[in-house]
Protein backbone atom coordinates (compact mmCIF):
# COMPACT_ATOMS: atom_id res chain seq x y z
CA UNK A 1 0.00 0.00 0.00
CA UNK A 2 0.89 3.74 -0.38
CA UNK A 3 1.21 4.83 3.31
CA UNK A 4 1.32 9.28 3.71
CA UNK A 5 1.37 11.46 6.30
CA UNK A 6 1.19 15.42 5.65
CA UNK A 7 0.80 18.01 8.07
CA UNK A 8 -0.95 21.19 7.26
CA UNK A 9 -0.32 23.73 9.46
CA UNK A 10 -3.78 26.19 9.01
CA UNK A 11 -3.66 30.11 9.10
CA UNK A 12 -4.98 30.06 13.14
CA UNK A 13 -8.02 32.66 11.70
CA UNK A 14 -9.08 29.26 9.73
CA UNK A 15 -7.95 26.38 11.91
CA UNK A 16 -12.04 26.04 13.95
CA UNK A 17 -13.15 25.67 10.72
CA UNK A 18 -10.62 23.77 8.54
CA UNK A 19 -12.41 20.44 8.99
CA UNK A 20 -15.57 21.98 7.26
CA UNK A 21 -13.21 23.61 5.04
CA UNK A 22 -11.92 19.83 3.54
CA UNK A 23 -14.80 17.99 3.83
CA UNK A 24 -15.87 18.06 0.44
CA UNK A 25 -12.28 16.50 -0.57
CA UNK A 26 -11.92 14.30 2.38
CA UNK A 27 -15.37 12.69 1.01
CA UNK A 28 -14.86 12.57 -2.14
CA UNK A 29 -11.34 10.74 -1.66
CA UNK A 30 -12.92 8.17 1.11
CA UNK A 31 -15.03 7.72 -2.09
CA UNK A 32 -12.34 6.52 -4.06
CA UNK A 33 -12.13 3.11 -5.12
CA UNK A 34 -8.35 2.72 -3.72
CA UNK A 35 -8.33 4.50 -0.86
CA UNK A 36 -8.18 2.36 2.09
CA UNK A 37 -8.26 5.48 4.67
CA UNK A 38 -8.35 9.15 4.84
CA UNK A 39 -8.36 10.65 8.54
CA UNK A 40 -7.64 13.90 9.91
CA UNK A 41 -6.42 14.84 13.56
CA UNK A 42 -5.65 17.97 15.39
CA UNK A 43 -2.40 18.43 16.77
CA UNK A 44 -2.58 18.50 20.36
CA UNK A 45 0.56 21.16 20.79
CA UNK A 46 -0.53 22.69 17.70
CA UNK A 47 -4.10 23.74 17.29
CA UNK A 48 -3.40 25.18 14.20
CA UNK A 49 -1.62 22.00 12.49
CA UNK A 50 -3.80 19.10 11.23
CA UNK A 51 -2.31 15.76 10.59
CA UNK A 52 -3.47 13.79 7.56
CA UNK A 53 -3.41 10.35 7.75
CA UNK A 54 -3.90 8.21 4.43
CA UNK A 55 -3.37 4.95 2.56
CA UNK A 56 -3.93 3.77 -0.93
CA UNK A 57 -4.16 0.02 -2.02
CA UNK A 58 -1.28 0.66 -4.28
CA UNK A 59 0.61 3.38 -6.71
CA UNK A 60 -1.97 3.15 -9.40
CA UNK A 61 -4.34 4.08 -6.54
CA UNK A 62 -2.42 6.94 -5.13
CA UNK A 63 -2.18 8.20 -8.83
CA UNK A 64 -5.49 8.26 -9.71
CA UNK A 65 -5.93 10.37 -6.68
CA UNK A 66 -3.65 12.82 -7.56
CA UNK A 67 -5.16 13.20 -11.03
CA UNK A 68 -8.97 13.15 -9.88
CA UNK A 69 -10.80 16.03 -10.12
CA UNK A 70 -11.69 16.32 -6.49
CA UNK A 71 -7.93 16.65 -5.93
CA UNK A 72 -7.23 19.08 -8.13
CA UNK A 73 -10.09 21.49 -7.42
CA UNK A 74 -8.34 20.92 -3.41
CA UNK A 75 -4.65 22.69 -4.82
CA UNK A 76 -6.79 25.53 -5.61
CA UNK A 77 -8.76 26.30 -2.74
CA UNK A 78 -6.89 24.75 0.14
CA UNK A 79 -3.49 26.79 -0.19
CA UNK A 80 -5.69 30.18 0.94
CA UNK A 81 -6.26 28.93 4.02
CA UNK A 82 -2.59 27.42 4.85
CA UNK A 83 0.30 29.45 6.75
CA UNK A 84 3.06 27.66 4.58
CA UNK A 85 3.22 24.55 2.24
CA UNK A 86 2.04 21.27 3.82
CA UNK A 87 5.16 18.97 4.89
CA UNK A 88 4.60 14.94 4.01
CA UNK A 89 5.88 11.23 4.16
CA UNK A 90 4.94 8.83 1.28
CA UNK A 91 5.91 5.21 1.60
CA UNK A 92 4.83 1.70 0.12
CA UNK A 93 4.27 -0.19 2.95
CA UNK A 94 4.42 -4.32 2.38
CA UNK A 95 0.74 -4.21 3.85
CA UNK A 96 -2.50 -3.10 3.40
CA UNK A 97 -4.32 -2.82 6.86
CA UNK A 98 -3.12 -1.63 10.44
CA UNK A 99 -1.00 -4.01 12.16
CA UNK A 100 -1.13 -4.36 16.23
CA UNK A 101 1.40 -2.71 18.39
CA UNK A 102 2.38 -5.79 19.78
CA UNK A 103 4.55 -3.52 22.72
CA UNK A 104 1.54 -2.10 24.24
CA UNK A 105 -1.07 -5.42 23.67
CA UNK A 106 -3.87 -4.89 25.60
CA UNK A 107 -5.46 -7.86 27.68
CA UNK A 108 -8.74 -9.58 26.94
CA UNK A 109 -11.33 -7.70 29.09
CA UNK A 110 -14.32 -9.63 29.96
Amino acid sequence: MIFITAKFRVLPEHADRFQEITREFTEATRAEPGCLWFDWSRSLDDPAEYVLVEAFRDGDAGGAHVRSAHFKQAQQTLPPYLAETPRIVNATVPQDDWSELGEMRVPERG
